[in-house]
């Protein structure tokens, strides 16, 4: 008689019972492969946008950190500093850059963690810390003066390398900045999620792409509004902007507005550069009277300029207005 064996259930079968057996364990297993696919899905992302968007400019290593910069032009030197999750090419589309450079020596960062800038973790990426940074960048450039105009977290920046060190800045441009604390809604979920370590890196490989991107015509409505999209700003890599190392950094920023502010705040009556301050009128992101207003008073000496009709992205909706500050800036140094 043939004895018949019983078969052992397969591997698969047997997960497949334990799952059914354990239903929290079964939701888990499936979000953890949700979260693998979707990490995959937009490291390959990451990977085609670096790919179809090379670096235009140089790279420089500044004590540990290789930054990426544009410089074109001759004549005084002009360092333009972009905002929080931006990149050269916010300049590059608005026309600034080609614009400045007839007359100057027009010096552009990606600053760390935005563009092909890196932004080693071991720094707690303060304004100051890339004030001090850049600084150094600009020595190694063979420039000890310079015209700075900072855009949004990009005027933090530059606030900060005037009153780090105030040899260095011959005059000061300063476009729709944060320079008060206040409460944000944008900072207080950056410290609830996405700049906390550990989870914050999962969040920026996986679920945070995907919401930018599906985000990314509202947040522009917020950001240009109440004018439309300027046509030229098709320019913009979206790709490389919802990069998840670029959404790690711009996370860290958001939670370093308030702290930073609220430090940087005690320098502002120190300045005694020129200060041109500008802001849009209809900014739906900052108050421009509790930021730019406030710090005009502060600044005794400062000028301040309300561009009407214009919203947070002066430098791309209102070009001229910016390039016009410069030059009337530059001027005043030579008096």
């Amino acid at each position: 008689m043939r004895i018949l064996k019983k078969r052992s259930p397969s591997l698969a079968a047997t997960a497949l019972h334990a799952l059914a057996e354990h239903p929290l364990a079964s939701t888990i297993a499936a979000t953890a492969g949700l979260l693998a696919a979707a990490a995959f899905v937009n490291r390959r992302l990451a990977d085609k946008a670096q790919r179809d968007n090379p670096p235009q400019g140089r790279f420089i290593d500044i004590d540990g950190v290789r930054l990426h910069y544009v410089e074109r032009g001759s004549g005084r030197p002009l360092v333009l500093l972009h905002g929080n999750g931006s990149m050269i090419q916010d300049f590059e589309s608005s026309g600034l850059i080609d614009l400045a450079a007839k007359d100057y020596r027009v010096i552009v960062f990606d600053r760390p963690g935005f563009g092909h800038s890196l932004r080693p973790r071991n720094v707690v990426w303060t304004p100051a810390a890339q004030a001090d940074l850049f600084k150094d960048a600009l020595a190694h450039l063979g420039i000890d003066k310079a015209i700075v105009l900072g855009h949004s977290w990009g005027a933090s920046v530059a606030i900060a390398l005037a009153s780090r060190h105030p040899s260095l800045v011959e005059a000061l441009i300063l476009a729709s900045g944060y320079y008060f604390p206040t409460a944000r809604t944008d900072a207080m979920m950056a410290m609830a999620g996405p700049a906390v370590p550990g989870f914050g890196d999962i969040l920026s490989h996986t679920i945070s792409p995907i919401l930018s991107r599906l985000m990314w015509p509202a947040m522009l409505r917020q950001l240009f509004g109440p004018k439309s999209v300027p046509q030229k700003f098709d320019g913009f890599p979206k790709s490389l902007a919802v990069r998840p190392s670029q959404l790690r950094a711009g996370a860290a920023e958001a939670a370093l507005m308030v702290p930073s502010a609220m430090l940087s705040a005690k320098t502002y009556g120190e300045l005694a550069m020129p200060v041109t301050i500008l802001a849009g009128e209809d900014d739906r992101l900052i108050d421009i009277d509790e930021q730019s207003g406030r710090l005009h008073d502060e600044i005794k000496h400062s000028k301040m300029r309300r561009v009407p009709n214009a919203g947070h992205m002066i430098q791309q909706s209102d070009t001229a207005d910016l390039m016009a500050a410069v030059d009337e800036a530059a001027a005043e140094t030579l008096h």
